[in-house]
């Protein structure tokens, strides 16, 4: 059975679970944040080729007409890879 982790910060119990391919340790009192160098940069990895094909779309703007109507809210997007793991 693997050791139980004490946070570093407070000195509380840490949990331990899999967010994505990483493993993430989380106190439950103050709610930080650790895991492994190795699990960082799989974590750094992932938010890179999450940007990779994201830039700026450039749509041409539409011919204005009267009878056009304003265009319903756009939805709401992440701006990273690792915002939608901690959803």
């Amino acid at each position: 059975m693997p050791e139980e982790m004490t946070c570093p910060q407070c000195q509380s119990p840490m949990s331990s679970r899999r967010v994505g391919d990483v493993t993430v340790h989380q106190c439950s009192s103050c709610q930080g944040l650790f895991l492994e160098r190795a699990e960082l940069a799989h974590l750094v990895e992932a938010e890179t080729d999450y940007h990779r094909d994201t830039g700026p779309v450039t749509r041409p703007m539409p011919r204005i007409t009267p009878d056009m109507v304003a265009p319903p809210p756009a939805p709401p997007s992440t701006r990273s890879y690792i915002e939608t793991l901690f959803h």
